[in-house]
């Protein structure tokens, strides 16, 4: 069963900041129902709205098989799983090493052909929020 305890937290929440804050991004830690390690990021120096925007219209994403994004996006739930096809870059490598962060310690047992599913914890990442929008600071 998934557990994330605040004692957790405090160990991985360190390295986390030092990550984001050496990249200028301001970002909260967090744990959501017991079971979720949760980033927020706010602000930075990094426009990851933009560079998703662009990836996924691409054509070179598998993110949007339809016709894309119609408009650049206020904000974004990143998909830890999808992060490398979805974002390019600068941004990419900042959310790969930012997952692995979050993920240090975790383990996933899981079996999904027997509906099995056994995980340390979850991972969220948001980049702003519905009503708060991420800021792309120079």
């Amino acid at each position: 069963m998934a557990y994330m305890s605040q004692q957790k937290k405090k160990e991985l929440a360190p390295k986390i900041r030092s990550w984001c804050k050496a990249h200028g991004i301001k970002a909260t830690v967090a744990v959501r129902n017991h079971s979720t390690l949760v980033v927020n990021i706010k602000s930075g120096k990094l426009d990851f709205c933009q560079n998703y925007f662009d990836t996924c219209n691409s054509g070179a994403s598998y993110a949007r098989p339809h016709d894309g994004i119609p408009e650049v996006p206020k904000y974004i739930q990143v998909n830890p799983y999808w992060c490398q096809e979805h974002f390019d870059g600068t941004c990419r490598d900042f959310l790969k090493t930012l997952v692995g962060l979050m993920n240090n310690g975790n383990h996933d047992n899981s079996d999904i052909m027997t509906d099995y599913f056994d995980v340390g914890w979850y991972t969220d990442i948001n980049i702003g929020q519905w009503d708060k929008p991420y800021e792309v600071t120079a």
